[in-house]
């Protein structure tokens, strides 16, 4: 390619923080909850190229297409790369689409098709637009893809706090992470986190049942806490882990989790996961999965009578989408409270309803 911005490119970032800003000019968009993706498009030449700096073509084949047919000849975009399912964005399906073999992907991408958001234009015809003010950008992104449909698309965008925070609320029915703020002046930064973002985060009570090593320090430090709760038959799910703990905290979780190792297996409700077995397609703790080749997933079990509360994003499905954040633990409640009726349900919105097509 010979393009006035040329691949491999880091994306530019951003930092989190708890609310959006209301001094300065900024333009607020949706977070999309996907595979960051960079388009590089010079004539009959298309890279998909991801957050990491690797190539996506042969796992998306369906937007070759639509993106040579349907960009400018010769341009460089920011986007995500999306699965919507039943109206929501369904990451786990997204997921599913990083697979090996050829034929699988072929069968997938007819099955469960993506589609990419676009947000940021880098690059159009000979100009290499990244020194340009976002507000500059964005208009001449809005130009260019004025035309494009499905499974193009251009993120909404506002100046608007008070429909940014309508945004906030209402758009994480249809699976969205929450809003981004972009400053109007702002250049593109490649890997520099000058954007700012605000996800949802809630408390929900989890069961401990089991915990993972750290990595390091030979059996000395805990790595994450196994998370659990329980649906409305009395069954105890895997949900997701917990594992944002300083080096001494992970020391002294060993010695505070050491009593309730003891005897762990006897009645342990995840004891078949433990001995390699499976059980009704239910998640497994330490399964292996094309995402995890490679690492270490044996955990230990503890007796389920422990009680954290932590702080999570959203559930996908019936699990966390995102690792949680510890905060405290509940000596005050039954491991028998913690269940899926203490989440928050969000009302559905259709992703169709977001661009207004």
């Amino acid at each position: 390619m010979q393009l006035p911005v040329n691949p491999p490119l880091l994306p530019m970032l951003a930092k989190r923080v708890a609310e959006l800003p209301r001094g300065g000019e900024w333009i607020f968009e949706p977070k999309w909850d996907g595979f960051r993706a960079l388009i590089f498009r010079d004539g009959d030449e298309v890279l998909i190229q991801s957050r990491d700096e690797k190539p996506l073509n042969r796992y998306f084949p369906e937007l070759l297409q639509p993106l040579q047919k349907q960009l400018p000849k010769r341009c460089v975009l920011d986007g995500e790369v999306v699965v919507a399912k039943d109206g929501a964005l369904d990451f786990d399906s997204l997921q599913l689409r990083i697979h090996p073999a050829e034929s699988r992907i072929k069968l997938l991408s007819q099955e469960i098709p993506a589609s990419i958001v676009f947000f940021d234009l880098l690059a159009e015809g000979s100009r290499d637009l990244r020194d340009q003010p976002f507000e500059k950008r964005r208009k001449k992104l809005e130009t260019i893809l004025a035309d494009v449909g499905p499974p193009l698309h251009i993120t909404p965008a506002t100046s608007d706090f008070a429909t940014a925070s309508d945004w906030f609320q209402r758009f994480e029915g249809a699976g969205l992470d929450g809003v981004v703020a972009k400053p109007l002046a702002g250049t593109y930064e490649s890997n520099k986190r000058v954007m700012f973002k605000v996800k949802h985060e809630r408390d929900c009570d989890c069961v401990v049942a089991g915990f993972r090593w750290h990595k390091k320090g030979e059996k000395t430090r805990l790595g994450s806490l196994l998370l659990g709760l329980f649906d409305d038959a009395g069954v105890l799910h895997h949900v997701g882990v917990c594992a944002s703990f300083t080096d001494e905290k992970r020391i002294e979780l060993i010695e505070f989790l050491a009593p309730y190792r003891k005897n762990a297996l006897v009645d342990h409700p995840w004891r078949a996961w433990h001995e390699g077995e499976m059980q009704g397609g239910r998640r497994i703790p330490g399964a292996q999965s094309r995402w995890s080749a490679g690492k270490d997933l044996s955990w230990e079990p503890l007796r389920p009578e422990l009680v954290v509360q932590v702080a999570y994003e959203h559930m996908q499905g019936d699990r966390f989408r995102h690792t949680t954040q510890f905060r405290r633990w509940r000596s005050d409640k039954k491991p028998t409270d913690c269940t899926y009726a203490q989440l928050e349900v969000v009302p559905p919105y259709e992703i169709k309803q977001i661009f207004g097509r």
